[in-house]
């Protein structure tokens, strides 16, 4: 879940590996550092704990550093304290090597134990140094080249790892590794980039290569070469993908954070991605998902596998789904599915969804269904990624770079893709009249204006945002779609303001929860679902009767002052499409109440935007 990045070319290092590590300070850290070589006897290895501000003020912004190649890495602890001695880069006794990693080596205290036995000295508490000294180990035994000692690490090494490394003896070179965590390579005219993901090296190149499991290399000035575990050369098999994504795109522009802009980019992000999938005519198009007809008519049942934001979008797409296509969905934490043992049907198809394309439970919960022979869809936003390239078949979100880590746009690209799967699916099952498929089809071309108009209405989110600057509980309660929204809400603002909140399906407050109603406790309820809206008002009563101060989030045709004390309205929409106009309120009360309690809503505490851990 932390960054790294390298270069080799012929311009300073240092500010190019600092403007790297700024564009990936979005997946969370603690500490940073950077290290260069050149033709010298010793590298020069820059650390400093706590924000990447601090390596740059230590570095005089890499100006007081001179070197044509290095690697810098941004570090969230995992072994070991967040201090300047755990922080990367690491290096062997002698500088013989040097490197950044990122991932969690499983079996480091048994690799920690042998180094010790042969002479090392283990300095920090990390995993990292382990690895790297293990490298040198190899490297100085065997007397081999860099790729065979990286090879023979990999072969004893259990976990995760994305690793970049640096050898005295080939002071020009940047030598990489990956197992399970992601890393990319990147050409330029007369340099190559490595980084942990896209927006670091946007500035300077669109040209990447993905590095895929197993696989090690180097790169040398803009040569770049691949090698397999056996140590064979497998450039020429290595295909160069090009980001259609623009530079300035990462850029904040007139913005103070990240969430505001991205919450403002929805009907951008959703046009561009409805516009991808459905012609002038109203056709759904689906080139790149390459599934046929015969075989989505096959189907009996569909697993969703997803984590956090994408779960709450699969949840709505349960709904969708069985309404639309009469067919039974199942919905499951990605995290918890890899230990369930339940019969999969053969006749089903396994949904995948990630904005990263790298979330490390749903990227395992896909490779166990295709371990039962279950075909799997991926729903991502970046081609390329681990998951897409491991899945049966593709859908992508165009929501462009999100940088902020409460995600806004992908999720609402990922509900969209969603409602198009689900029509498409329908409508290839016969389930779905074509009049009646045509009418929804333009229901949601319609939303990226309808929520460009919640959007506009800021105001009064922010005016009720106020109120949540002392609060410590807040409930979330709704039914059918607005329970699925409840979660997505109730997630925003917890991992952002820090406000236990929790998220219940309506009928559950009998069960138990409605023990925790008492005055000053705020419940938002949605209540967006015509033939619920009974059931949720009398819940809405019911938290009334006991004092609590209930927000009411409706449709604009809906009347529910008598039962709430605030209320927030979203235009007339298919109660179907509702979760896309209703979650925008919810992204700007989770913003607007951070701001008012001090915190950077970009960068909650503990929270990192790509998990690529267990």
């Amino acid at each position: 879940m932390c960054g790294i990045v390298g270069y080799t070319g012929e311009e300073e290092a240092a500010p190019i590996l600092l403007h790297g590590l700024q564009k990936l300070e979005y997946r969370g850290y603690d500490s940073a550092g950077i290290a260069v070589r050149n033709n010298l006897d010793l590298p020069i290895i820059v650390k400093a704990e706590g924000k990447l501000k601090n390596l740059i003020d230590k570095t005089n912004d890499g100006k007081s550093i001179h070197s044509t190649s290095g690697i810098g890495h941004t570090r969230w602890a995992t072994h070991g304290v967040p201090n300047e001695l755990n922080a990367h880069p690491h290096a062997s006794d002698d500088y013989n090597v040097i490197g950044v990693h990122n991932g969690i080596i499983e079996n480091f205290i048994e690799l920690k134990d042998k180094l010790i036995h042969k002479g090392y000295k283990i300095h920090s508490a990390t995993d990292t140094e382990v690895i790297i000294k293990v490298v040198d180990y190899y490297y100085k035994k065997y007397k081999i080249g860099p790729i065979d000692a990286i090879n023979r690490t990999m072969v004893r090494t259990r976990g995760s790892y994305a690793l970049a490394l640096m050898f005295k003896d080939y002071p020009n070179q940047v030598f990489f590794a990956k197992n399970g965590s992601p890393l990319i390579v990147a050409k330029g005219s007369d340099s190559s980039f490595l980084a942990s993901d896209v927006p670091a090296i946007l500035k300077f190149t669109n040209k990447v290569y993905y590095v895929s499991d197993l696989e090690c290399g180097y790169i040398k000035g803009n040569e770049i070469r691949f090698f397999d575990l056996n140590g064979d050369d497998i450039t020429e098999t290595k295909k160069i993908e090009t980001i259609d994504w623009k530079a300035d795109s990462t850029d904040l522009g007139n913005y103070s954070y990240y969430m505001e802009k991205e919450i403002d980019e929805q009907p951008k992000a959703l046009r561009n991605t409805i516009n991808a999938y459905v012609d002038k005519d109203g056709t759904l198009k689906f080139p790149e998902m390459g599934i046929t007809k015969e075989y989505l008519n096959s189907l009996e049942e569909i697993y969703i596998f997803a984590c956090g934001s994408a779960y709450h979008a699969g949840v709505v797409a349960e709904y969708l789904i069985e309404d639309l296509a009469n067919v039974n969905v199942r919905v499951e934490l990605a995290s918890e599915f890899k230990y369930r043992h339940y019969k999969m049907n053969p006749k089903s198809l396994a949904i995948v969804i990630s904005q990263s394309g790298e979330t490390k439970d749903t990227h395992e919960a896909m490779l166990k269904a295709k371990h039962n022979g279950i075909k799997t869809l991926a729903i991502c936003n970046v081609k390329g990624s681990t998951i897409t390239r491991d899945a049966d078949f593709n859908l992508y979100t165009y929501a462009g770079p999100e940088i902020a880590v409460a995600t806004t746009k992908a999720y609402s690209c990922q509900l969209v893709v969603l409602y198009l799967f689900a029509l498409f699916l329908a409508r290839t099952k016969y389930a779905l009249e074509r009049d009646r498929y045509y009418e929804l089809i333009n229901e949601v071309k319609e939303l990226p204006a309808k929520v460009k108009e919640v959007i506009d209405n800021k105001a009064q989110v922010q005016k009720l945002s106020n109120r949540f600057t002392d609060k410590t509980n807040v409930f979330f309660i709704g039914r059918g779609i607005d329970y699925a929204v409840c979660m997505e809400g109730s997630l925003k603002l917890k991992e952002i303001t820090y406000i236990n909140s929790n998220a219940y399906a309506a009928g559950e407050l009998k069960h138990g929860t409605i023990s925790l109603i008492e005055p000053g406790v705020v419940t938002i309820a949605i209540a967006t679902q015509p033939n619920l809206i009974e059931k949720t008002i009398s819940n809405m009563v019911e938290v009334k009767a006991r004092d609590g101060s209930v927000v009411a989030l409706t449709g604009n045709d809906i009347d529910v002052s008598s039962s709430s004390k605030y209320q927030l309205y979203i235009p007339k929409v298919n109660p179907m499409f509702a979760a896309s106009l209703a979650i925008i309120p919810l992204q700007q009360l989770a913003y607007y109440s951070s701001l008012n309690k001090g915190i950077n809503p970009d960068k909650p505490r503990n929270l990192a935007k790509s998990v690529t851990v267990e």
